[in-house]
């Protein structure tokens, strides 16, 4: 899941959010958002829908499958 880690953060950085805001937005703790990022962990299906929501991207393209 590198590629998923990557865009996470590439998106999150790009909308210009900070871990905490990612976190509060998906409504979890930051240590479990940063457990996303550094790929100890894997957001449930529901939390994948709400980050690609939040970064106007596809579910696809969080996990590497297309362009935007």
């Amino acid at each position: 899941m590198i590629v998923f880690q990557e865009k996470l953060k590439e998106m999150r950085k790009m909308c210009g959010l900070t871990q905490q805001n990612v976190a509060e937005k998906l409504g979890i703790s930051q240590p479990s958002y940063i457990r996303y990022e550094n790929g100890t962990a894997e957001p449930t299906l529901e939390n994948l829908v709400k980050l690609a929501d939040l970064f106007d991207v596809s579910v696809d393209f969080l996990l590497g499958r297309e362009e935007y």
